[in-house]
């Protein structure tokens, strides 16, 4: 009777314990890699989209800025555009009579180191002594008060400067070298600013400069002429 050849058991292999452990450090690098990549790519959308929104906030403050300023009237009861070195204010034209406009830079309690655009308009004026209340209201406006709108933030300075007749050439709009002849409201009895009239500048240039902490930098000029007063 023939003999079987003998069974030879299968052998089963398997990883040892060091390459287990190898394989888990690759992943886990692998995997530490990965969450990287992902965090930069999130934290780069967060920083275009700051950038985004603070280019679209900006460019929304100057048209408003320009759209003001386009439509400053010279009332003959109040300055038409005063610049005291922190507020500016002026007279604008709007749907059914004028109204007294104010910006002012403030400091940011909520991001230090740093201040923000604010914007005050009163409401729409149809006799002179309704002018002449908004004016002095403008004149005593907080940082905090209601009514004023945020405009822009991240800022460190603003400066203003008045494009005049007398010398062609941009000068501080606080100079009071060249002031305008007295309003005929004034000869007929009615109140007159205290303060020397100055004449209205042809043009406004604001130069605005960004804290470094802040989303845009550098400092950014803009010129805006005056449009045509009303009769």
């Amino acid at each position: 009777m023939p003999r079987r050849p003998p069974v030879v058991p299968l052998m089963v292999q398997g990883f040892t314990l060091i390459e287990v452990l190898v394989a888990m450090v690759v992943m886990a690098l692998l995997a530490v890699m990965a969450w990287q990549g992902v965090d930069a790519i999130v934290r780069s959308r967060d920083i275009s989209g700051a950038r985004l929104e603070q280019t679209l906030r900006l460019n929304t403050a100057l048209a408003q800025w320009e759209q003001d300023l386009n439509a400053v009237q010279d009332s003959g009861v109040v300055p038409p555009l005063v610049f005291d070195g922190a507020r500016l204010r002026l007279t604008r034209r709007a749907p059914g009579g004028l109204h007294v406009v104010v910006w002012a830079l403030a400091a940011d309690s909520a991001a230090g180191g740093t201040s923000r655009w604010l914007r005050w308009a009163g409401p729409v004026a149809r006799r002179r002594g309704e002018l002449q209340a908004q004016w002095l209201r403008s004149q005593q406006l907080a940082a905090n008060d209601v009514g004023q709108l945020a405009v822009l933030s991240g800022l460190a300075q603003w400066q203003v400067y008045c494009f005049r007749g007398n010398d062609n050439t941009w000068s501080n709009c606080q100079s009071s070298n060249d002031l305008a002849a007295p309003a005929a409201s004034a000869a007929s009895g009615a109140s007159a600013p205290t303060a020397p009239r100055q004449a209205l500048p042809t043009g406004v240039r604001s130069v605005i400069s960004f804290a470094p902490a802040g989303v845009s930098t550098g400092v950014l000029t803009r010129d805006v002429a005056l449009g045509p007063q009303w009769p």
